[in-house]
């Protein structure tokens, strides 16, 4: 039921197609070397290879895929193991339908892309990490995002809150060529390669998320 939803929701946006849908770990990565997709969407919870091992193994193949995992938990161990072998989204399965199409085409962009609650999971883990190390990690955060404009600023904080360009743009009341013109502008100047990057420093450097545009 799961995988007949999602085919009919990607297979309805423009510009993406479904090429095929297995129903374990290990038929999926047969036909992921088969059909060579841009974009995979891997359940946690399979049978024979759960997802997590299945993404493992794909990166470390060297296959150009890239990988979104979907679970209906977000279990803090599932994401920090998901992103370690290599996922490039971790979306839960109540994610609207309009922000899973938008995630497939970010990622297939070259973009990161997490559900806000994985999000907000993820930058606690790493929150934890600093005040266990260093001291200074939030005044270094700082300095790095002084390189951005204000409305660069605005944009980074959004992103932080794990908010989508659709989402930013209705939130500080922007179009969205612009927001990502400005995301685009926040990776260039921060040296960072994902979003994700983006809003771990942005969570480093303890900045709330942005309040809506009068």
């Amino acid at each position: 039921m799961v995988r007949t939803a999602l085919s009919m929701i990607l297979g309805a946006a423009p510009e993406i197609t479904v090429v095929a849908q297995a129903d374990d770990g290990r038929a999926g990565l047969s036909v992921i070397a088969e059909h060579s997709p841009d974009v995979v969407l891997m359940d946690i919870r399979m049978p024979r290879l759960d997802g997590l091992a299945a993404t493992e193994e794909l990166v470390r193949s060297g296959s150009p895929s890239k990988v979104i995992v979907l679970t209906t938990f977000d279990a803090d161990d599932d994401v920090m193991r998901a992103l370690q072998h290599g996922a490039d989204g971790f979306l839960l399965k109540d994610t609207p339908p309009d922000r899973i199409v938008e995630a497939v085409r970010l990622v297939a962009a070259g973009q990161s892309i997490l559900s806000p609650s994985v999000t907000s999971r993820v930058l606690e883990s790493v929150r934890g990490a600093a005040r266990r190390g260093a001291d200074d990690s939030r005044d270094a955060a700082r300095q790095r995002l002084a390189a951005l404009t204000d409305r660069e600023l605005e944009v980074a904080r959004a992103v932080g809150a794990g908010l989508s360009n659709a989402e930013i743009s209705r939130t500080l009341y922007l179009s969205v060529a612009t927001v990502k013109a400005h995301v685009g502008r926040i990776l260039d100047k921060l040296g960072a390669d994902n979003r994700v990057q983006v809003a771990i420093t942005v969570h480093e450097a303890e900045l709330d998320p942005p309040s809506p545009a009068p």
